[in-house]
């Protein structure tokens, strides 16, 4: 008896836990639905009206984003714009990783350097990383104009700040056990950093730098639209023109590049995990 009273219990247990999940659940879904309602209505969205329209643009993309003799002899342009906006995504991520490696550093509790200068570190990363690149893009352009220099710096410090925050946690999770031993040893933190932090968390590391790499090659995109550089200023360049053909190569070109660098990253996360 006693037995069966405790298995009722449990049942009666897991029911009452799992009718609270749904209800929970419920009430989320309820109160998404009811977001998105009160946005439609505050901006006058009519959600009918664009999932009817979707149709039409698909329409229009078959017939008019689709090469064309004209559009064939500008391969080698996109080309090199493509390649340009591929080195600069590179070079910009390489040059703030190391940034951010070194910087990351004092703002790590495994470290053990000052409270307030660890905190100060991070704020100051909160503020690169909360602050778009689009935005940087628009500031940087009063002081350098429309070119790549505006490009490389909005990218600079956007990924500057997502690589020091993301940096700071991966050596705080992965470093700490092997970081406190070395200080037990009484190494210098020159010793604690070459033998302890690089090798514990470098494959981590190198993933987030193989995902920034990938993330900023489509917004170099973007953001060579403002700057007047790379692929994005030839395929803002032929969409202001109408030369649709063109258009559709530039997509092409980026998909395919975008494509690539991922099967890269793949690649190198397989070999180095």
């Amino acid at each position: 008896m006693f037995g069966n009273r405790t298995k009722t219990a449990k049942l009666n247990g897991r029911e009452s836990v799992f009718v609270k999940r749904k209800r929970t659940f419920t009430l989320i879904f309820v109160s998404f639905i009811a977001l998105f309602l009160l946005s439609s209505l505050i901006t006058d969205y009519n959600a009918i009206g664009g999932f009817l329209s979707l149709p039409k643009a698909f329409v229009w993309s078959i017939k008019n984003l689709v090469p064309n003799a004209t559009s064939w002899p500008r391969v080698p342009l996109i080309f090199d714009n493509l390649v340009e906006t591929a080195l600069l995504s590179v070079a910009v991520t390489v040059c703030s990783a190391v940034c951010a490696f070194f910087f990351s550093l004092l703002g790590t509790r495994t470290m053990r350097v000052n409270p307030v200068v660890g905190r100060a570190v991070r704020i100051i990363a909160a503020f690169f990383r909360n602050i778009p690149d689009i935005v940087w893009a628009l500031l940087l352009l009063f002081a350098f104009h429309q070119n790549i220099l505006s490009g490389f710096f909005a990218l600079f410090f956007a990924t500057f700040g997502l690589l020091t925050r993301t940096f700071i946690e991966t050596i705080d999770e992965i470093s700490a056990s092997c970081v406190e031993a070395l200080h037990a040893t009484g190494a210098t933190n020159l010793q604690v950093v070459s033998q302890g932090i690089i090798p514990s968390s470098m494959a981590t590391l190198i993933s987030w730098i193989l995902y920034m790499i990938e993330t900023n090659v489509r917004n170099a995109v973007l953001i060579g639209i403002l700057t007047g550089t790379g692929i994005g200023w030839l395929f803002d360049l032929f969409y202001k023109r109408g030369d649709w053909g063109a258009v559709s190569l530039v997509v092409l070109a980026v998909v395919i590049l975008i494509i690539v660098i991922e099967m890269i990253s793949t690649q190198i996360r397989k070999v180095i995990m």
